[in-house]
């Protein structure tokens, strides 16, 4: 006992552990682990609220990071004062009914207390995070019996945890999300961190009283899981999904993607348009080019496929190639709103961006912009190097057609405007007068707008006529219109592209307070298309 005061010797005899180095190393690995796993479910459960967004991100990751420091420093500083032994039950078993609580919990006040949602959300991740975090510094304190044996034991425990926290990453990431609903996968580990509290205290202080009460709040926490709102039809990679049915239609269906109407198809009619911004879409496409003549399209994004089975019905022998990354989108297609595979569309799992780069170069009639995380266009499909890749794939007189959604000051959609502009010899905006900056009325400007671009003119004329037909409201924008609408927005590149900060969500309400007005991804005046409250 070299190097240890009597006082110490005295200590680490009283504390001796009955925990040996596997079993330590266990609940470092595990509870670091479980950190991880919630972190990122967090961001799945929150996304349907708050949005797919940067913001999102390092809301929850700023939180995590605080749990980890927060528990840490408290399980040192705890682990010093009392017997570590009398802590670890009580941090597994509590942080698991926490953890089991947190899909109803939030699910409720989002519904019912929307303004205290970041800050129950914040909860719900700050004190399970630090209870799990404070389990490496109480284990820690437990197996260190020896100055002589600090490294060691510092360095085993400290890698087990390092190695735990990359594993339910890895895992929640390309396993459980992929096959398990948000709810189901906080529930199982909520479960497993009570289940595994149980023989930790049975073991080490020879108590488990504790064990009944904290499965009865499990058990609560499970039957309101399955009954608070907020639920989803389908929980996808990406996406909290749902089809709702049009009363007024009988095979009108609506793909509503963590809480926003993203595609509205009718399996039966493919040529029925429901949104204007696709109206919008069709619109240019039947202008620029002869009606019925076959077209070869790519399309970021996939949604319900509406734009191209458009394309096939009203241009037979068109080849459209659709890029859509979450392939359980790709499922509902098929499995719940009936869209059987058809020859000419050609469904594709990739990123967008990807995509494009394995298009052969001038091979394009039309790219069809419409990828959507959350709210926002993804920021890499925005930039001057993604459009400098499909200006490379479309053929010299072929078209890029993008929706894009903004409010307030739209400084998002300028900003895209001015990049179109460095790329491409041509571009003109659609949208409403009051979006582009031909009208002012009393309402604050946002919703849907769609973009062109190509290196011919278009026939802005014909687009109009085409718009008036559908009866939609838009406008067209070019030229010192555009330029004036623009002003001084920045140009996106790979090296700056600010999207989710320069992005409006919400059209803003008196007051400042942001609230929807308009679409959000698909979304226009009509009260029936409404985000999802």
């Amino acid at each position: 006992m070299t190097g240890l005061s009597s006082s110490a010797v005295a200590e680490g005899t009283r504390s001796r552990p009955r925990l040996g180095p596997r079993a330590a190393a266990a609940l470092v690995f595990g509870a670091s682990a479980a950190v991880l796993v919630v972190e990122i479910v967090a961001l799945r459960l929150l996304a349907p609220y708050l949005g797919l967004t940067l913001e999102t991100s390092t809301l929850v990751i700023g939180i995590a990071l605080t749990a980890i420091a927060l528990g840490s420093w408290l399980g040192g500083r705890v682990a010093d004062q009392v017997d570590p032994l009398r802590l670890l039950a009580p941090a597994l078993g509590i942080s698991g009914v926490v953890v089991a609580l947190t899909p109803a919990v939030l699910r409720g006040v989002a519904e019912w207390a929307r303004p205290l949602l970041i800050l129950v959300a914040a909860l719900t991740i700050l004190v399970p995070g630090a209870l799990l975090s404070a389990v490496t510094p109480l284990v820690t304190k437990v197996r260190l019996t020896s100055l002589a044996e600090t490294g060691t034991v510092v360095g085993r425990l400290s890698g087990a945890g390092t190695v735990g926290s990359i594993v339910g990453t890895v895992l929640t990431g390309f396993v459980l999300l992929s096959r398990l609903p948000v709810s189901g996968i906080l529930l199982g580990l909520g479960a497993l961190l009570v289940i595994v509290s149980v023989p930790v205290g049975w073991r080490l202080r020879g108590r488990s009283g504790t064990a009944p009460a904290l499965a009865l709040v499990l058990a609560a926490g499970g039957l309101a899981a399955s009954v608070a709102p907020g639920g989803c039809d389908v929980e996808t990679r990406y996406h909290c999904a749902e089809v709702v049915a049009d009363p007024s239609r009988t095979g009108g269906r609506t793909l509503v993607l963590d809480g926003v109407r993203h595609s509205y198809v009718d399996a039966g009619d493919p040529a029925h348009l429901e949104f204007t911004y696709v109206k919008a879409v069709a619109s240019v496409t039947d202008a620029a080019f002869p009606a019925g003549r076959p077209l070869t399209a790519h399309h970021l994004g996939g949604g319900g496929l509406t734009l191209p089975r458009y394309l096939a019905a009203t241009r037979p022998g068109t080849r459209s190639v659709v890029s859509e990354i979450d392939d359980g989108v790709v499922r509902i297609d098929r499995e719940r709103l009936g869209l059987r595979p058809q020859p000419g569309i050609d469904v594709r799992t990739e990123d967008g961006r990807l995509g494009l780069r394995r298009l052969d170069t001038d091979t394009l009639d039309l790219v069809v912009g419409d990828a959507f995380g959350g709210v926002s266009v993804p920021w890499h499909l925005t930039t001057v190097e993604a459009l400098t890749e499909v200006r490379r794939v479309l053929a010299p007189d072929g078209l890029y057609v993008a929706n894009l959604i903004d409010h307030g000051e739209q400084s998002f959609a300028k900003a895209e405007l001015a990049t179109l502009r460095t790329v491409f010899a041509h571009v003109a905006l659609l949208g409403e007068p009051v979006d582009t900056g031909l009208a002012r009325t009393g309402a604050p400007p946002g919703g849907n707008l769609v973009a062109v671009a190509s290196d011919r003119p278009a026939d802005l004329a014909a687009v109009q006529k085409a718009l008036d037909a559908r009866r939609t409201g838009w406008k067209t924008v070019t030229g010192d219109a555009l330029t004036t609408w623009i002003a001084d927005a920045p140009v996106l590149t790979d090296d700056y592209a600010p999207v989710d900060q320069l992005l409006q969500p919400y059209a803003p309400q008196r007051g400042g307070k942001a609230a929807p007005r308009d679409a959000v991804v698909s979304v226009q005046d009509d009260p029936a298309h409404l985000p999802l409250p």
